[in-house]
């Protein structure tokens, strides 16, 4: 059997500016989250990779990563909120 993902579909959801904003800080809670797993873990900050020694490049502030690092995590943010609109439910601000 090949596996064939099926997601939900989001092509029709639009995200405005707030919820960009949100994905924004989703984003960096994400990374944040990932981070402290990582170093719970056993690894530390390291210019390059090495499983064996658990050293990471990206175990630096959300802010020090690069672009189409932020670009993961923002992405994986954005789809899951997605998601949930299309879905049916509601994202807006407690003020709103």
């Amino acid at each position: 059997m090949t596996y064939q993902p099926t997601p939900i579909y989001t092509g029709t959801v639009v995200l405005g500016p707030r919820i960009e904003e949100l994905v924004e800080r989703l984003a960096e809670s994400n990374h944040d989250n990932w981070a402290l797993r990582r170093i719970s873990e056993g690894w530390s900050y390291g210019a390059n990779r090495d499983d064996t020694k658990k050293l990471h490049p990206d175990l630096v502030p959300y802010a020090d990563l690069t672009e189409s690092e932020k670009d993961y995590d923002r992405t994986t943010v954005r789809e899951t909120v997605k998601a949930i609109m299309a879905l049916g439910f509601e994202i807006r601000p407690n003020n709103a």
